[in-house]
Formats: C-alpha cells, structure tokens, sequence
C-alpha cells in the first residue's frame, strides 16, 4: 500500500523530467538543423512538446489532500504512462542520431543515451515497476547498436554497456530497498508490526476522500485494552510487550480482510473497515466485528509462566460522505471508547448524534471557560453544615459559573472539561484563593466555623506544584488558627494514581493543620487498605446512597456500613444531600456526626450565608 510520500515523491520529479527533456531537446533540433535530419527532429521535439504538457497537466491536477484511493492509483498510471513516454522518446532520437557516424554524431547519441539511463536509475528509483522497463528500454538498443558494428572494440563495448546496465539496476534496486525499509519504518509500529499513527491518519484520510466521492459510508473501531497498565507495572514491560503481540495476532485473525489495523500507541489501536452503500449496513458490521474482537480479545493469553485475562472497550465511529477531517473521526471513537470505560468497561459504544451534541456543547463549554475567570464570572456559593444539635458548625465551597452565552453552567458539566483540557489548574487556584480570602475575612468578622471544606479535583491534587501553591495561599490569607479550620475534600479517584504520591503531599498539607475528608465514599476505588494508609480526618457519604435511602435496602446497608467503618477507623462523617426529614432522621439514628443539603440549606451566595449563619444562631438563642 503507497502513502502519500511516495506519490509525493513521484509528483516531484515530473518538473526535472520536463526539464532536462526540454532543454536538452533543443540542442537536438539544432544539430539536426546543421545535419540535414531537422525534419525528423522537428518532429521527435514536438512529441516530446506534447509529453511534457500532458506532464504539466499531470502535476497540475495532483492534490494529496483531496484525492481520493482511486483518483490517486489512476494519477499513478497516467504518471507511470508518462515516465516511460519520456524514456521512450529518449530512445527513439538515439535511434536517429546514432546513424550520423559520417557527423560524428554517433558518440552524443551514445552519451545522451547513457545519460537518460543513468537518470532514469536516479530519479525513478523509489518504484521498480518504472525503473526496471526504463532502464532496459534505454539500454538494449545501446547494446545491440554495439554489436551491430562487427568490430572487435564493438563487442567489448557491447559487453560493458551491459555491464553497464546490470549497475544501474543493481545501484536502483539497492536505493529502493533502502526507501523501502525507511518507508516501512516510518509507517510501521516497532512491537507490533502494524501501521502507525501518522500513515493511518493519511489513510483514513485518503479514505475519507473516497467516500466523499462515492457517497459510501465506513467504520472506525478505537479500541483500548483494559487494565493494561496493571499488567505492566506488575509483571514488567517484557511479560506486557509479549501480551502485546498476542493481541496483534488476535486483532490480524479477526478482522476481515479488507480492513486496515493500525496501533495508535500504548495500549491503543485502531481499525477502518470496507465501504457500504447504506449506513445501517455499515453499522451492522462495525458492531458485528467489535462483538468478535471483544471475545477473541478476551480468550486467556500465555505468556510464559503467567495465564493473563484482558478485556477491551472499543469506540466505534461512522464515516460518511461529506466528512472531511481523519482526526476529528479518531476523536469521536476516542470519545465512544471513554463512554464504554465509564460504564464498566468490557463493551462497545458506537459514537452517534447525541454524544454529536454533547461534545459540540463541551467544546463550547471550553472555549467560553478560558474567558471566564478574567470576566469574573466564575464565584463561590456556600452550604452550611449541620451538626446533630443543629447547629452551622461548617461550609462548603462549591463553584458556581454564571456565562452571559450559556447562562447557569452545572459544576457537574464544566469541571471535567477543565480537568481534561489543564485548565482545573489555573481554576482550582481561583477557587482556593477566594475560598481562603472569604474564611479569613469570616474569622476577622466573628463567624467562626469549626470546619470549612474545600473540594480538590484528582488532576489538581496530584499536580506537581499543587502543595507549594497551598502554602504559599495560606501565608496570604489564613493565619494558623484559621487553617485549622481547613477541609481538602477528595474523591476516591485520587487513590487510583500514584497513593505514595498522594500521601506524601497529604501529609506535607497536614503539616500545615489542613484536614482532609474522602468526598463520594462508596462509589469508587477505596478499599480498607486505602482507608488505613490515607490520613483521613472525615468520610462523607454519597449523595446518591443518601437520596436512595428511602427506595434501596441495599443502599440502606450501604450508609450503614460507611458509617460503621468510619467509627472503626475514629472518621467524622458527613452526609451530604440530605432533602428529607426521614433521612435525616435515619442518619442521625445510625450516629451520622454532620447533615449537609437542602433539608437545611441549599448553597448560598457569600453575603446570605452570612446572614443565614446569624439567624440560625439567633433562632438558637431565642430557644
């Protein structure tokens, strides 16, 4: 399969054969003129006219970007026809001038004649099927004319020219396979053997062009293998390439013949498959062939004394006409495969109009976010927490974006946008510099809280200059009775990364008397192993099991259990989204240490947390 390198090179090299068949040429016509064969020269110049026209037009209607498979194998004949219409026509003035011996003429035919082979070995030898037939078409006559002479110096020339010709196919062929072997390993991947990256993204778009010009529709099937990296880090990277290859064979053995199989990196690959008339038709087999990849996948693997399980999730895109942009189709697989991996992985997911409209509006949510905060739009609101007498003991911040384009932005939708685009960095510095600004001013005030919880995103904790960042804030603004005070909340996410990592900066944060409370218990990655390394201050129990505590015996036993654990382990616990007055009551029944939700406060502005606050602990006086 040619990439577009190849043709690239061959579309060069039309303008250096017009070139030096052109001008040379013209020297030609003049020794014709002074040797009474300008008639037939006249006329090998005006063939050879018309052959660097059709060149012309040749390279004038190349373009990479926009041909389709076809246009550019059909660009490739019409460009092979050319070569050899050049060459051929380098022959035939060899043929005429070679009889002027009378002129001496004879031996610039000669050189003319070596030359033209000598350059066809050059320029032409990136593809065998054009410098091989060149090469002998400009090189037999040479021999033959030789032999023809009858000398004896004739013959020994005849035996060099095809000495001759024998080196100039030996140093083309050398050159090709040398390009050949750059060519494959700029294309292929080292480990698997399978195409790359770069030559996929060029065939899919020369693919994409096809269809355009067909009106067909194809498929792209992104497929990621799951927990891959356990395999690395726990039995090494030699036991994790061997099962590599496994999976490369199982990918080759599955899937049909007319599909491309590309590694995209890692633990990533990538499929395109055939053209399809009908849409629904081309779904059925993208599907089809995900479901048997998923099993042949998911088959046990030996590799050498370990049997290794691996599943995968596959994304799955749809190409059609009037598509036009390979990276933007890889996106949306890679968008499918992630929504394969938070439904529990092991499945496919094919990318259609409504994740279209989620990913048009997280991408306008992104561009509108980078304006944000210069504009002043991103602020805090704060919701009181309640001990068992109530009593507002604590807050928590919570972010609030209010766009002028977008209106009310949920945190639930902007702050995974800003933790995958880096831009939870510069956000999370404004959250905590506002919420340390308005904790300190509250103290300097009078209203004090035993505790003040700040939310942490995984991707800002784990950042490198996250600890020093937090140290520096608190010498602003707090001073250390006041960081007492402090609550990092964390989500069980944070487990999965690095944990020494994470619990080498949680401890340089408590040094400075920051607490730190597990935000979402329950519904992620904790284990009790988890629980007895971090050094944790409070559990907060999930909203979710809070709000099913009505409707779920499980859920029931679920805060139960949490609850329980915290007490094993000496955990305040929190629960948060508490709405009802049966909740409410069933947590405090359980031991539940503090209430958080709109059975007491929705989240408030600065100024009517303040003013909440007061009437709370007026109502409390009166009583």
């Amino acid at each position: 399969m040619q990439d577009t390198r190849f043709h690239e090179f061959l579309h060069r090299q039309i303008p250096m054969l017009v070139g030096l068949s052109l001008v040379p040429g013209l020297a030609y016509i003049f020794l014709g003129w002074l040797h009474d064969v300008f008639v037939p020269a006249v006329g090998w110049y005006v063939l050879m006219l018309l052959t660097a026209a059709w060149g012309i037009h040749l390279y004038r209607s190349f373009d990479a970007a926009t041909m389709s498979e076809t246009r550019r194998e059909q660009w490739y004949t019409q460009c092979s026809r050319l070569v050899y219409a050049f060459f051929t026509l380098w022959a035939l003035i060899f043929l005429i001038y070679v009889r002027l011996d009378a002129y001496k003429l004879h031996y610039i035919a000669i050189f003319t004649e070596i030359g033209a082979s000598v350059v066809a070995s050059s320029l032409l030898a990136s593809d065998k099927r054009l410098f091989r037939p060149t090469i002998l078409v400009l090189m037999i006559p040479l021999t033959v004319y030789f032999t023809l002479i009858g000398e004896w110096y004739a013959y020994v020339l005849a035996i060099f020219s095809t000495i001759l010709t024998w080196v100039l196919l030996y140093a083309a062929r050398s050159t090709n396979t040398l390009l050949m072997q750059t060519r494959h390993q700029a294309t292929h991947d080292a480990l698997s053997g399978l195409y790359n990256r770069q030559y996929f993204i060029e065939h899919l778009q020369r693919r994409m062009n096809s269809l355009n010009e067909s009106g067909e529709h194809g498929y792209l099937l992104l497929i990621d293998l799951d927990h891959f990296k356990t395999v690395n880090d726990t039995l090494g990277h030699d036991v994790g390439d061997r099962l590599l290859q496994g999976v490369v064979e199982r990918l080759l053995d599955t899937a049909p013949d007319h599909c491309v199989v590309a590694r995209l990196g890692g633990d990533e690959f990538i499929i395109t498959g055939g053209s399809f008339t009908q849409r629904d038709a081309c779904e059925a087999e993208a599907l089809d062939v995900a479901r048997q990849l998923l099993s042949a996948l998911k088959t046990p693997y030996v590799v050498g004394a370990h049997q290794l399980y691996i599943s995968a999730s596959i994304g799955v895109s749809l190409l059609g006409p009037g598509d036009c942009n390979a990276n933007r189709f890889i996106k949306e697989a890679d968008i499918a495969m992630y929504e394969v991996k938070e439904k529990g992985r092991d499945g496919v997911f094919v990318f259609d109009a409504e994740m279209a409209r989620r990913v048009e509006g997280d991408l306008e949510i992104e561009r509108l976010l980078h304006f944000a905060l210069p504009r002043g739009e991103i602020t805090l609101h704060y919701q009181p927490q309640v001990d068992r007498a109530g009593r507002i003991i604590g807050a928590e911040s919570l972010v609030r974006w209010t766009s002028p384009t977008l209106g009310t932005v949920p945190p639930d939708r902007f702050i995974p946008i800003a933790e995958q685009t880096g831009l939870i960095i510069e956000l999370g510095r404004h959250i905590l510099e506002t919420a340390f600004r308005t904790l300190g001013d509250w103290h300097r005030a009078g209203l004090v809280l035993k505790q003040f919880s700040v939310n942490i995103s995984m991707r800002q904790f784990t950042h490198p200059g996250f600890a020093a960042q937090v140290e520096e804030l608190v010498r602003r603004h707090l001073d250390p009775v006041v960081v007492q005070t402090l609550m990092f909340e964390i989500t069980e996410t944070v487990v999965a990364e690095d944990i020494e990592g994470v619990i080498r900066t949680m401890q340089r944060l408590k040094a400075l008397g920051i607490r730190f409370s597990m935000d979402d218990f329950g519904t992620g990655y904790s284990s009790l192993s988890h629980l007895n390394r971090l050094p944790l201050d409070e559990l907060k129990v999930d909203r979710a099991f809070v709000l099913a505590l009505r409707d779920d015996d499980g859920d029931r036993a679920m805060v139960v259990t949490i609850l329980n654990m915290a007490k094993l382990f000496g955990l305040n616990t929190v629960a948060e989204g508490v709405e009802t007055a049966a909740q409410h009551a069933f947590l405090m029944h359980h031991g539940c240490g503090m209430f958080q939700g709109y059975f007491h406060s929705k989240p408030l502005a600065r100024d009517a947390f303040e003013l909440f606050v007061q009437d709370n602990a007026a109502t409390r006086n009166a009583i």
